[in-house]
C-alpha cells in the first residue's frame, strides 16, 4: 500500500484526486476537496488527506469504502427550468422534492451547478462534469447570471442607481450590476426588472432589492452565462445541452 508521500511521487501525468472524483460524478470539485480533507477518500486502501495528490487511473480510489469508476467520455449536461418549491440539491434531509427528482429519466449521476433558492425559478444547469461546474461557480471567471425580478412598485431612480453601483450588504458591498426595466406584463401586477450579476452570494438578489427598499415578490433566473431560458421549456422540464452550448460554457471559463 502507498502512503501519501508515495502517492504524491507519481509522475505528473497522473490526475489530481479531487478532479478525478469530480470527473467520476461523485461530487463537485469543491465538495470532493472537502471529502478529502475529512478523510473520506482512500487510494489503494490508504486514507489521503492532501489536496492535489495525483493518482493514476489504475489506482483503486474509494469514497467511504466504496470504489469509484471514472467514465471514459460519459459526461452529460442538462438545462432545467426549475420551478419554485424545489430544492437545488441532490438530497434534502427534510424530504422535500429536489431537482434530481425532476430528472428521473437521466441515467447518470448529475449535480446542480450552484443553487437557486426554494422560492426561485428558472435556469439551472446539472452535469457530472465536475471541472466545468467548479469553474462556472468560481468567482474568478465572472460568469454572468441574469434574474427577472418582480416588485410591487416601480423602482425610483435612486434605487436603480444603487443597484447599478453596488449595494452594501452584511457581507460587504456587491459588485456593480446591470439593470434593465422590463415592461409590465398585461396579465400581472408586478413591475419587472432584469438584473445581471456575476457574484454568487446566498440570496444575493433578494438582499440587494430589500436593501434599497423593494422586497422581491417573484424571482426567476433567465440567463446563465451564454445560455438563455427559452419560453417553450416549461417549469419542471429539462433538456440536454447541444454540443455548441457546452462549448460556449467551456469558452466562458477558459476550458477551450
Amino acid at each position: 500500500m502507498q502512503n501519501n508521500s508515495e502517492i504524491n511521487s507519481l509522475d505528473n501525468k497522473g490526475e489530481r484526486l479531487q478532479k478525478l472524483l469530480a470527473h467520476a460524478g461523485v461530487a463537485s470539485r469543491r465538495q470532493a476537496e472537502q471529502m478529502i480533507l475529512e478523510g473520506e477518500v482512500t487510494v489503494n486502501g490508504e486514507i489521503v488527506t492532501i489536496l492535489g495528490t495525483r493518482v493514476q487511473l489504475q489506482d483503486k480510489v474509494a469514497v467511504k469504502g466504496k470504489l469509484i469508476t471514472v467514465p471514459a467520455e460519459d459526461l452529460v449536461y442538462y438545462l432545467l427550468n426549475k420551478p419554485t418549491g424545489v430544492i437545488s440539491s441532490a438530497k434534502d434531509p427534510q424530504g422535500r422534492k429536489t431537482v434530481i427528482d425532476l430528472l428521473q429519466e437521466v441515467p447518470q449521476r448529475v449535480y446542480p451547478v450552484g443553487r437557486l433558492d426554494y422560492d426561485t425559478s428558472g435556469i439551472l444547469l446539472l452535469t457530472n462534469d465536475g471541472e466545468l461546474a467548479h469553474r462556472l461557480m468560481h468567482p474568478r471567471y465572472g460568469v454572468e447570471k441574469t434574474y427577472r425580478v418582480g416588485v410591487k412598485e416601480k423602482l425610483s431612480p435612486s434605487a436603480l442607481d444603487q443597484l447599478q453601483k453596488g449595494v452594501v450588504l452584511e457581507d460587504g458591498k456587491t459588485a456593480p450590476a446591470k439593470i434593465r426595466e422590463v415592461s409590465r406584463l398585461a396579465e400581472g401586477p408586478l413591475n419587472l426588472i432584469d438584473i445581471t450579476i456575476h457574484e454568487g452570494r446566498n440570496r444575493q438578489v433578494r438582499h440587494m432589492f430589500a436593501r434599497v427598499g423593494y422586497p422581491v415578490m417573484s424571482l426567476k433566473r433567465i440567463r446563465f452565462g451564454p445560455l438563455e431560458l427559452e419560453p417553450n421549456l416549461s417549469q419542471g422540464k429539462y433538456r440536454k445541452l447541444s454540443k455548441p452550448e457546452v462549448q460556449a460554457l467551456q469558452r466562458a471559463v477558459q476550458l477551450v
